[in-house]
């Protein structure tokens, strides 16, 4: 079973203490990250499922991939950017926050076109923790972006969204999943909370 970390109203750590506790989680589980309370025990979606899978079978490693530079506790996520975001742009929207030492536009591999993400390394921790904090829902190109963690190489099992894994999501999808700082887990109302 995953771990959580407790996060929620009066800085309570577990579901019995407060009702309304939210909870991230500290592994990754497809199946959890699926649950809006991490009770989830079946895939409940066919993406679900495939993250399920790549995760068994060992079909994805998080530091196979060779763009990947940089220091993970010094970079982070920056998500839900405008087709139109360029490098430039991005980098001085970021730069508010810090030195930028490094930073990469994800780009589809056949047309070159933004993927809407891009993962930016900071000089220091201390940077990237100031980028976290402060350029969450900040506006870069008529987008409102989401900034998170390096969760790629940070967390244990982690599962990309292309592989059906991932946090986030919009509702529109169907996709929905829950442990991460957009959608933290709520606490079960009717069962006790997995340990």
């Amino acid at each position: 079973m995953s771990k959580y970390r407790g996060g929620g109203i009066g800085g309570s750590s577990h579901a019995s203490d407060n009702i309304n506790a939210v909870f991230y989680a500290d592994t990754y589980h497809p199946i959890q990250a699926g649950s809006i309370d991490g009770t989830d025990i079946l895939p409940h979606d066919n993406a679900t499922y495939r993250a399920l899978l790549c995760s068994t079978a060992g079909l994805y490693d998080p530091n196979g991939d060779p763009k990947i530079i940089g220091d993970p506790y010094c970079t982070i996520f920056v998500g839900r950017l405008s087709p139109y975001t360029t490098e430039d742009s991005l980098l001085k929207a970021m730069s508010r926050y810090g030195r930028v030492k490094n930073l990469r536009l994800v780009r589809h591999i056949v047309t070159g076109a933004s993927c809407g993400y891009a993962f930016v390394e900071y000089e220091t921790e201390r940077e990237m923790r100031h980028a976290y904090e402060d350029a969450h829902h900040t506006i870069i190109d008529d987008s409102e972006i989401i900034v998170d963690y390096n969760r790629q190489q940070l967390m244990p099992g982690w599962i990309p969204r292309r592989l059906g894994g991932g946090l986030g999501g919009r509702k529109e999808s169907g996709q929905l999943r829950f442990g991460g700082r957009e959608r933290p887990f709520r606490a079960p109302l009717y069962r006790s909370f997995p340990v």
